[in-house]
């Protein structure tokens, strides 16, 4: 059953804040295989400009999609995420994603489409510090396959 067009639009209420630690930023680093120093060291961080390690730029993902959780898992949407595959992902920033940053997320249905029957779900995610300064606007696409269609 194809998801409902007027859920288009929907904003979900800010995530509660999710403290960034160094250790989270260096697991992240080591998992994607990014040896950057900026990653690790708080001195090479600010010899670039940095008040502190920064995140890789994909790092934001984990917070995001938690937050899409609110999306997913919205009973009135009725998205079947056991036939969910992620179709694509991207980001634009203001500014790198900093350890001790405390970010709060809001999530946005930008998008329903049906393709072949399958549903294509747009989520974008706005991440806010703790003063409210945009930091990062991430997209996240989402394929529900068609019942039927499994492989």
């Amino acid at each position: 059953m194809a998801l409902d067009q007027s859920f288009v639009g929907r904003t979900y209420p800010p995530t509660a804040p999710y403290e960034v630690g160094r250790e989270k930023i260096r697991e992240f680093a080591d998992a994607v295989g990014d040896d950057h120093p900026a990653y690790r060291d708080p001195q090479a961080a600010r010899a670039l400009g940095h008040p502190d390690v920064i995140a890789p730029p994909t790092f934001v993902f984990s917070v995001t999609f938690r937050a899409a959780g609110d999306v997913i898992h919205d009973p009135q949407l009725g998205l079947d995420y056991g036939r969910v595959v992620h179709g694509d992902q991207r980001f634009r920033y203001t500014r790198p994603v900093t350890a001790g940053d405390r970010l709060t997320v809001t999530s946005m249905i930008e998008s329903i489409k049906s393709m072949a029957g399958n549903d294509v779900l747009d989520i974008r995610g706005e991440v806010h510090d703790a003063e409210g300064a945009h930091v990062v606007t991430a997209w996240t696409k989402m394929v529900a396959r068609a019942a039927g269609k499994d492989a």
